[in-house]
């Protein structure tokens, strides 16, 4: 909180952004000429249509992307920080045990998460609202599971990404290589059945797809992944994170030396 422009502001300025960008700098034109053949009155009403459905379809995307980015940025940024300025000592005095570093350390990327989110989807209801579409969750548990799951494990990435890195050059490869090309292609922006079958198959081997996807039916309640396999494989990939936080913690790799 005491950094708010940076690790909340940010982030908010940045998916209205995307909004914009989407919603007038190019949805307009191309939907105008897709009904072009239609009468004036009625191309009208077709294009707001067409934009309210995209609207509402991009808005748990951004949440979602930006729980993402955060979550994982709050610990890796935190930990990378304290290695390079001799303060993570300050950290490994105290008698903390690894488990309870482990809670702080997620506890504090998924606060982050959270709070991006909420306010991220109060700036962007703005837009839904201007397009006549009604943001209000259809299924709770599965904005909550997927949301706060979103937001553990990237927190997770991020400690061992952290821990991993000795500079932040390493840390960006991570970023920049990896949870960005991931998180971009994982339908934040699209449908996935837009794409030709081939990459279809292989969007379901991307975890973040399935949160995006499982957070999306929590507002919409329609899913375009099996539901059952998205909360198996993001609870599974959880728990191996977490056993994998633990151990690096407890162990004190690149942390104690």
């Amino acid at each position: 909180m005491r950094v708010w422009p940076q690790t909340l502001l940010a982030p908010i300025i940045s998916n209205l952004l995307y909004m914009t960008v989407f919603v007038l700098a190019f949805l307009g034109d191309r939907l105008a000429a897709q009904f072009q053949h239609l009468p004036e009155a009625a191309r009208a009403a077709a294009v707001q249509a067409a934009n309210g459905e995209f609207i509402a379809f991009l808005i748990p995307g951004l949440i979602m992307l930006g729980v993402l980015n955060n979550a994982s940025a709050n610990t890796s940024s935190s930990i990378m920080t304290g290695k390079l300025m001799g303060a993570i000592v300050d950290v490994l005095m105290p008698p903390l045990s690894h488990v309870e570093m482990a809670i702080a350390y997620i506890g504090g990327g998924v606060t982050r998460g959270v709070l991006v989110a909420l306010a991220t989807t109060v700036g962007l209801s703005l837009f839904a609202i201007y397009a006549g579409q009604s943001m209000w969750p259809q299924q709770w548990w599965a904005l909550f599971y997927f949301g706060l799951s979103a937001a553990a494990m990237m927190a997770m990435v991020g400690i061992l990404s952290g821990i991993w890195a000795e500079k932040f050059d390493q840390l960006a490869v991570v970023n920049q290589f990896i949870i960005l090309p991931l998180s971009f292609l994982s339908g934040t922006f699209y449908s996935i059945e837009k794409l030709p079958e081939f990459f279809q198959t292989l969007m379901t081997f991307n975890p973040l797809f399935y949160v995006i996807d499982g957070f999306r039916y929590g507002f919409s309640g329609v899913a375009e992944s099996n539901l059952k396999i998205g909360v198996v494989l993001i609870a599974a990939i959880n728990l191996i994170l977490l056993f994998t936080v633990l151990r690096v913690l407890k162990s004190g790799w690149k942390l104690k030396a």
